[in-house]
C-alpha cells in the first residue's frame, strides 16, 4: 500500500540516499536540497514515499507564496523502483489530496522537457504546458 510519511530524524538519511538512473539526475533537484529548501519555505510539505515500509521515492508540494496556486515541487522515485507504477500511485495520491482543498482549482508543476517519462506521466493525469519557462523548467499546469 501506497504510503506518504513525514520526513523524519529516522528517515532522513534514507531519504537523501534516493536516486534516480544516471541520464535523470539533470532533470531532478536532490532530495537533500529540497528538505532544506522546506525548512527556510515553510510552505512546501516534503514527504517520503513508501510501499508499505520500503521507501520508494520522495515528493514536495506546497502552497506557493508567490501565486497562492499549488505547486508539484519534486516528484521522484528511486532508480530501483521506477517503471513499477510508483510514478502514477503517487501523483495519484497526491492528486487526491490537494483536490481535497475545495478553495483552489489547479496545480502547476516545472518539467524539463527532455524528461520525457515525466512528461507523458504528467500528461496522462491532464497537465498541459503553459508556455511558461523558468530556467530550464517548462510549466505544466492542471486544471480539475
Amino acid at each position: 500500500m501506497l504510503l506518504f510519511k513525514e520526513i523524519t530524524r529516522e528517515n532522513f538519511w534514507e531519504c537523501i540516499e534516493l536516486s534516480v538512473e544516471e541520464g535523470q539526475v539533470d532533470f531532478v533537484t536532490t532530495n537533500a536540497v529540497s528538505i532544506g529548501q522546506s525548512k527556510v519555505q515553510l510552505e512546501c510539505i516534503p514527504l517520503a514515499v513508501y510501499d508499505d515500509e520500503i521507501m520508494v521515492g520522495f515528493l514536495m508540494y506546497c502552497v506557493d507564496e508567490d501565486d497562492g496556486e499549488y505547486w508539484i515541487y519534486r516528484m521522484m522515485i528511486d532508480k530501483n523502483y521506477q517503471s513499477k507504477g510508483y510514478g502514477k500511485k503517487t501523483m495519484e495520491k497526491l492528486l487526491e489530496i490537494i483536490k481535497q482543498d475545495k478553495t483552489r482549482n489547479k496545480v502547476f508543476l516545472g518539467v524539463h522537457k527532455e524528461s520525457i517519462f515525466a512528461v507523458k506521466l504528467y500528461e496522462s493525469f491532464g497537465f498541459k504546458f503553459n508556455g511558461q519557462v523558468f530556467g530550464n523548467e517548462h510549466i505544466m499546469r492542471l486544471d480539475y
